[in-house]
């Protein structure tokens, strides 16, 4: 019985041998870092809560840099521009911890309907931002003598969200610092209306 065995034996054997060889040859996984994305889409403006971002795993090869691997090193940060989901946290995606407005005002960000305009306000200006929808008429004032703030450059934003590096988008909004009461008003307007902006003195 013995006799008739080894075959069987020796081909076990050799098929053993033969996936060692394949599994040798198979090249290892590529190394990979974590990085915190954007876990759904988000507004710009928005403040970042947990269950807004998620650490995902990319390869090294394609990983920005000065993304953070930590989701709670983000949560309470107010988004620059919109996002979609798994945007990485790049640089210039949120609102710089240091951008500040006046003592009783909020930093929020607003998307004109205008880019054209939008691109020609500078930091320091003040703005009156209007709210109109087709049906409305004349627009209404929703923040009033808004304190324009430095934005992002384009080139420190990712250029594709989902595969961290296409086509840049839309132009980023505006930061402007309103009081509490007008962000409401200004996110609440943004849904529903377009906006505008008015340079004031």
């Amino acid at each position: 019985m013995l006799w008739r065995a080894r075959p069987a034996l020796l081909a076990l054997t050799l098929a053993a041998a033969a996936l060692g060889v394949v599994g040798a040859l198979r090249p290892p996984p590529a190394p990979t870092v974590d990085l915190v994305v954007a876990a759904r889409p988000l507004d710009a403006g928005a403040t970042l809560v947990d269950g807004d971002v998620t650490v995902h795993a990319v390869p090294v090869a394609v990983a920005p840099d000065d993304v953070p691997a930590d989701a709670d090193v983000v949560v309470g940060r107010v988004t620059a521009v919109d996002l979609v989901a798994g945007t990485p946290l790049v640089p210039g995606v949120l609102v710089a911890p240091d951008a500040a407005g006046p003592p009783g005002t909020v930093v929020t960000a607003v998307r004109l309907a205008d880019e054209a305009a939008a691109a020609l306000l500078r930091p320091g200006m003040r703005v009156d931002v209007l709210a109109a929808t087709p049906d409305a008429g004349d627009g209404r004032v929703v923040a009033t003598r808004a304190l324009v703030l430095p934005t992002p450059t384009t080139g420190e934003l990712p250029r594709d969200p989902t595969s961290f590096g296409a086509d840049s988008g839309p132009a980023p909004p505006v930061l402007v610092a309103v009081t509490p009461d007008e962000a409401r008003a200004l996110a609440g307007a943004s849904a529903t209306a377009l906006l505008s902006a008015v340079v004031v003195p």
